[in-house]
């Protein structure tokens, strides 16, 4: 282990809102499973996961329990504090300076502000692009007057926010360029004829106009890869280098490799850690060295990709600072790297890359 890893500042590059109500047993493991709000398997628990040992590992202390008490208990000691004195130690005890939330999720979730006063930090928002085309499309009446108020809306929303974000699958389109004019149109005529209020955007060529306007902006793009092989993403990686813009790959595990790959791959492409550290709890380690084989060093960003509860902060900082001091102190116990070097890269991974991709302050 390094012991400077154990107290580096970390910078959240991608992560959703904590709930603001109360929680019983029930509610509160369906945020530990790999789709949060689904129920677990009759006769089984998610604190029966990785994620759920890791939560009773990291998260007791900080609310005055002694680690691995048992869920019941923990819940009760959350209960008697209240969701926002307990979510305040919670989010103070994770060692984040600063919070990019994905404020497009549905649900009573804390936005920027509120987590950024809870946990003692900064915040800034990243902008979902099917989210804000929907918005756009509900006070917009005409093809014309959707495209036209489409563009101004991604353009206001670069003057403020850290990042946009597309989460539907068009972000692996089978022609990487832009659209043409005309295809565009076609698109939105058919999709808002067919489209009710709320309705989610789902046409392909729509969702591959709307990156590349956002690609304009000059803001980092993230795309979610989730369990998908990212490599179809290299020719649009292609076709977006040398404009200006970096393109950030979330959530590649199992494919993390070829994540990895990618990245090192083109300049403009880096990859996200996110939640696959937290889910694989005890193996985090063995995960983390497998992408650093990859990898470029200065390609790799921390984030939690919490939702819903504070404890998956907690979890993801905690394991990614275990997890790190134990390879990178296992290559410095061996000779193969120097501890000056372990600690810079350690800065690195934890919010150096983070800070220069996004244009943020140093952590404190």
């Amino acid at each position: 282990m390094i012991d400077a890893v154990s107290s580096v500042r970390l910078v959240d590059q991608y992560c959703h809102g904590v709930l603001r109500t109360e929680l019983g047993l029930g509610t509160f493991e369906t945020y530990l499973g790999p789709a949060a709000g689904a129920p677990p398997a009759a006769g089984t628990t998610f604190f029966d996961t990785q994620t759920g040992f890791a939560v009773r590992r990291w998260c007791p202390p900080l609310l005055g329990l002694e680690p691995h008490c048992p869920p019941a208990r923990y819940l009760a000691r959350r209960r008697e504090l209240g969701v926002v004195e307990a979510g305040r130690r919670l989010l103070r005890g994770t060692g984040i300076a600063t919070y990019l939330v994905d404020t497009g999720p549905p649900g009573d979730l804390a936005g920027p502000a509120e987590i950024a006063a809870a946990g003692q930090a900064q915040a800034r928002e990243i902008v979902r692009l099917e989210l804000l085309a929907e918005q756009v499309a509900d006070t917009s009446g005409t093809v014309e007057s959707f495209l036209g108020n489409l563009e101004e809306a991604v353009h206001a929303a670069a003057g403020s926010a850290a990042a946009f974000t597309t989460v539907a699958a068009g972000w692996q389109p089978e022609r990487p360029e832009p659209p043409g004019p005309g295809e565009v149109r076609g698109a939105a005529g058919r999709w808002l004829a067919g489209r009710r209020v709320g309705g989610p955007l789902n046409d392909p060529v729509l969702l591959r106009h709307l990156m590349w306007v956002a690609v304009a902006t000059g803001l980092p793009l993230q795309l979610h890869v989730g369990a998908v092989d990212p490599m179809p993403l290299a020719d649009f990686a292609a076709a977006t280098a040398g404009l200006g813009t970096d393109l950030v790959l979330l959530h590649g595990y199992p494919h993390h490799r070829s994540a990895a790959h990618l990245s090192s791959a083109f300049p403009h492409v880096y990859v996200d850690l996110g939640p696959a550290l937290a889910r694989t709890g005890a193996r985090a380690a063995a995960v983390l060295a497998e992408i650093l084989e990859l990898a470029p060093f200065g390609k790799l960003l921390f984030s939690s990709g919490a939702r819903g509860l504070p404890e998956l902060h907690v979890v993801a900082a905690r394991t990614f600072r275990d997890a790190m001091g134990r390879v990178l102190g296992g290559w410095v116990a061996d000779g193969a790297w120097s501890r000056a070097d372990a600690e810079r890269v350690a800065g690195l991974l934890a919010w150096g890359n983070a800070g220069r991709v996004y244009g943020l302050p140093r952590a404190a």
